[in-house]
């Protein structure tokens, strides 16, 4: 291994730079992967991420071309590629009046009420006769979620800071948990499966951002967990061979996977990914009039549309935990789960 001892060190960084690019390098084998470990501690370089059970570790590399394209031909590397950023699906805050932001609305305390208009528009209380999703098992890879009156979180983790809370500093996945399993308490609005065991897969930051190797870590956590579905909100523009190759291991392991399309709009012309993977059901919004929501990503690979405008759900900040608030989130997660829960239910 005294070659690839050469190699790293003259590609991978001992701390990040201006100059240096994050990198995901994935191993053929665990015992490449282990050698690799063992060379950067050397060093003194410890890596960003570790995903052993992907061979994959994660380093800031420095820019040198030459040196990075000798690692990448070395034949216990299986290939090298930038750890893209990846970003929630949230559309701004301009996009609703402020009359509307300032009306948070509060779920009347009569049952007809607390159901959501795009719950009954695709007519899930016809399905909880039979089943509200028990023992099903739906991890929501976002950015955590909070703590809530009106939610059942039962684990999670966090694959950005190792040992971490998966608690919601962003809002986004608290609203997306809501959507998916508010139980409907003290008057609070129900969610599409009540009983489902929610899972926690915080993978996003305060901000709603992230990095591949982030997600395709959550994602592993989630195959080695067994869940049954996994809802993913959010993104990227380009490709990436390990998170499509993550996502293809978890659609073997017989998990449902659900991604929103994007919130590019009309001219979008495409899908994110990993909504554009075809083990993922990609998911487009509409509104309440029954038309494709005017943020909505379009493009080949869509295969549902369903209510994802206008939607009330649970907020993760502490003085409003009796109130279902975020109308300005037009998120496209009622119908991902919508689509899976409903599914499996039947």
């Amino acid at each position: 291994m005294r070659t690839l001892s050469r190699m790293l060190k003259a590609a991978v960084s001992s701390r990040p730079h201006r100059k240096a690019v994050r990198k995901m390098i994935i191993l053929k084998d665990e015992k490449s992967y282990n050698a690799c470990i063992l060379e950067l501690k050397k060093f003194g370089i410890t890596p960003v991420k570790q995903v052993g059970s992907a061979n994959m570790l994660c380093c800031h590399m420095d820019g040198n071309h030459h040196a990075l394209q000798r690692l990448k031909k070395h034949p216990s590397v299986r290939r090298i590629e930038t750890d893209a950023r990846v970003r929630a699906h949230i559309y701004p805050l301009s996009y609703y009046p402020a009359s509307q932001i300032l009306n948070s609305v509060t779920a009347e305390p009569t049952s007809s009420k607390q159901i959501p208009w795009g719950v009954k528009r695709i007519q899930a209380p016809e399905v909880w006769k039979s089943s509200q999703g028990k023992s099903i098992k739906v991890a929501v890879v976002d950015t955590g979620v909070s703590a809530h009156p009106d939610l059942n979180i039962s684990g999670g983790v966090n694959t950005i800071r190792k040992g971490g809370s998966y608690k919601d500093d962003n809002g986004h996945g608290t609203h997306v948990a809501g959507i998916v399993a508010a139980l409907g308490k003290s008057g609070m609005q129900y969610g599409v499966a009540p009983e489902v065991k929610l899972y926690a897969v915080k993978v996003l930051d305060q901000s709603g951002d992230g990095y591949v190797s982030d997600i395709v870590e959550g994602l592993e956590w989630c195959i080695r967990n067994n869940m049954d579905v996994i809802n993913m909100s959010l993104g990227l523009n380009g490709a990436s061979a390990s998170l499509r190759s993550m996502v293809k291991r978890a659609h073997r392991n017989g998990i449902v996977i659900v991604s929103s399309a994007g919130n590019a709009g009309r001219s979008s012309g495409k899908i994110d990914q990993p909504a554009s993977y075809p083990e993922v059901i990609a998911v487009a919004a509409t509104d309440k009039n029954n038309r494709i929501a005017s943020f909505s990503s379009r493009g080949r690979g869509i295969n549902v549309a369903a209510p994802g405008s206008d939607i009330v759900s649970t907020s993760n900040k502490k003085d409003s935990s009796q109130i279902q608030e975020h109308p300005w989130l037009p998120h496209m997660y009622q119908v991902q789960l919508h689509y899976c829960l409903l599914t499996t239910a039947r």
